[in-house]
């Protein structure tokens, strides 16, 4: 039986396409910014240095991993030229994790740098040796052994990243990272979906944790309930389709936010904003 934390994991949703596998020593005296269109990963085998990604500056040491996303402007930056960085680097498209974009991984405080325990660290250094030398053998049919060891590799990234929150669903306490990385995911997935009927119970099965835990949590971060958080999301999208938009009725703009029910809608937004949908509109 499949286990639950990877339900959400499909062959169509994890069936990477790679682009380019190496292990790079950089020790280059010219430092480049460059973005690509794939999602890269590099994995610091041995050294220290710094990685630059978005403008936003990391610094890097054995058994750290730098995801860069499409579009991600990200150069490696030489801080000691006697211990240079030896990295992994990966590029590859087709991927899909729930919660994430599509061809993006996507970690909860933002950044673009993730920290292994000692289990994954082991399993991720595993892979990327597996496939250095997988490549450098040139046998024939390299590329299949290399996209087993990538997915592989990718999810043992995506435990580690939903780590804290398969512990919460076994009854375990729950970190002040996981329930930033909940409340994130459970922000992003209103944002998304808001002109679609969502329930409570709806956001927790996709969560795979119970109503109880979402609402809790929840609050302790933004200090309102996911539902009182959607209607905001939905009031807020109305207002901006109000403004932009005055050749839709009332009516259609409460559909399009997710309310079959214009007078609802009306009631909620005048409730919200102090002033009724249409006399908004007029000013």
């Amino acid at each position: 039986m499949a286990d639950n934390m990877f339900q959400d994991i499909t062959v169509e949703e994890l069936n990477p396409s790679i682009w380019y596998c190496s292990r790079v020593h950089d020790s280059r005296n010219e430092q480049v910014h460059h973005h690509s269109n794939n999602i890269e990963l590099a994995y610091i085998l041995s050294g220290n240095g710094k990685y630059m990604v978005n403008q936003q500056e990391y610094s890097v040491t054995q058994g750290d991993l730098i995801i860069c996303n499409p579009g991600d402007d990200h150069q490696s930056i030489v801080t000691d030229r006697n211990n240079p960085t030896i990295e992994f680097i990966c590029g590859f498209s087709d991927v899909y994790f729930t919660g994430m974009g599509r061809n993006r991984i996507e970690l909860a405080d933002g950044s673009s740098r993730l920290r292994f325990t000692p289990e994954h660290r082991r399993e991720i250094s595993r892979c990327c040796y597996d496939i250095i030398e997988e490549n450098d053998r040139a046998e024939p049919g390299r590329y299949y052994i290399i996209k087993g060891l990538v997915i592989r590799m990718l999810v043992v990234i995506f435990r580690a990243i939903q780590g804290d929150v398969k512990n919460m669903a076994q009854g375990t306490s729950f970190s002040s990272y996981a329930r930033t990385y909940v409340t994130n995911k459970i922000i992003d997935y209103l944002n998304k979906n808001y002109e679609h009927k969502i329930s409570l119970d709806q956001i927790a099965t996709n969560m795979y944790l119970s109503p109880v835990y979402i609402s809790k949590i929840f609050k302790e971060k933004t200090g309102d309930s996911p539902i009182n958080y959607l209607i905001r999301i939905r009031l807020e999208k109305a207002k901006e389709l109000l403004s932009s938009d005055r050749n839709t009725s009332i009516r259609e703009i409460a559909l399009k936010v997710g309310y079959e029910d214009v007078y609802h809608f009306s009631k909620l937004f005048k409730k919200h904003f102090g002033i009724s949908p249409l006399t908004y509109r007029k000013q």
